[in-house]
């Protein structure tokens, strides 16, 4: 196990092979699913709801198991090695954390104890509290309301606490699933300054986001997913160009009209492959 989960930061990348997940016997939410997150990387993951991007999420951190969803094709390697099917503890000490949809903080305990709860697997102290240092440089908000509880901050805030919870874990990849659902322009701004600041500071990001202007504003590479497949990928400034992104995603394109196929390629005209 040790030799498995070793700090090794120039082989922390992530690599998703072919992976088709399943929900009970029939439900397939995603089809051969293939992407990478190089070390030191953001990549986003764009689509519709239902379009299995939070169901990929579960499945790299561990946590589909506890939905009932089973991997049924391909792999996830992490550093290099197949961790297909771990549950969630084993990939938090491997280095992977993740913030969930809807921000999820413990709305009982106050922010301290909220951030003692993001780094509970880690036993040395010093590193605890240097951690919790930074993390109060990061976010200053919270810093000011260390001892206020959870559930009484704002969404931006709350959204802030949940970054910082994660980060906690000094984790080599972070999964962000809908970081910026339900907040404010000027706070998706903030949330979008701190993906970069994160990446900056050695942590990759795997961002799972419907906000494709926010997206792709801060990747290097996105994939759109669309009924549980891979659609589209590449450099995100080459996606930020495509015409069809732009129209029908970002809605930039002077052309109203929109093309029945490319919609449906894109993920766009009904249907739902799942979370």
């Amino acid at each position: 196990m040790a030799e498995e989960l070793r700090d090794d930061s120039a082989a922390q990348s992530l690599a998703v092979d072919g992976v088709s997940v399943r929900y009970g016997a029939t439900t397939q939410v995603l089809d051969r699913v293939s992407l990478t997150v190089p070390p030191g990387s953001v990549v986003a993951i764009m689509g519709v709801n239902g379009a299995g991007k939070t169901t990929l999420a579960r499945t790299v951190t561990g946590m589909l198991g506890y939905h009932g969803g089973r991997v049924t094709a391909g792999a996830v390697r992490w550093g290099g090695r197949n961790v297909t099917g771990r549950p969630a503890p084993y990939m938090v000490r491997a280095g992977v954390s993740q913030t969930l949809e809807g921000r999820r903080v413990f709305a009982d305990l106050t922010v301290d104890q909220n951030l003692g709860a993001g780094g509970i697997t880690r036993r040395d102290r010093r590193e605890l509290r240097t951690r919790r240092e930074w993390m109060f440089e990061l976010f200053p908000r919270l810093a000011e309301r260390a001892q206020q509880r959870a559930g009484l901050l704002s969404g931006g805030e709350q959204q802030m606490l949940a970054f910082a919870r994660a980060l906690m874990q000094s984790p080599k990849l972070i999964v962000l699933d809908e970081p910026s659902l339900g907040l404010a322009p000027k706070i998706v701004t903030q949330v979008a300054d701190t993906i970069r600041t994160i990446r900056d500071s050695g942590t990759s990001v795997l961002l799972i986001e419907q906000n494709a202007a926010m997206a792709l504003s801060v990747a290097d590479h996105a994939y759109v997913i669309s009924h549980g497949r891979v659609t589209r990928s590449g450099p995100a400034a080459e996606l930020l160009a495509d015409p069809e992104i732009r129209t029908y995603y970002l809605g930039l394109a002077d052309d109203g009209a929109r093309p029945e196929p490319a919609a449906a390629e894109l993920g766009l005209t009904g249907g739902r492959a799942g979370a």
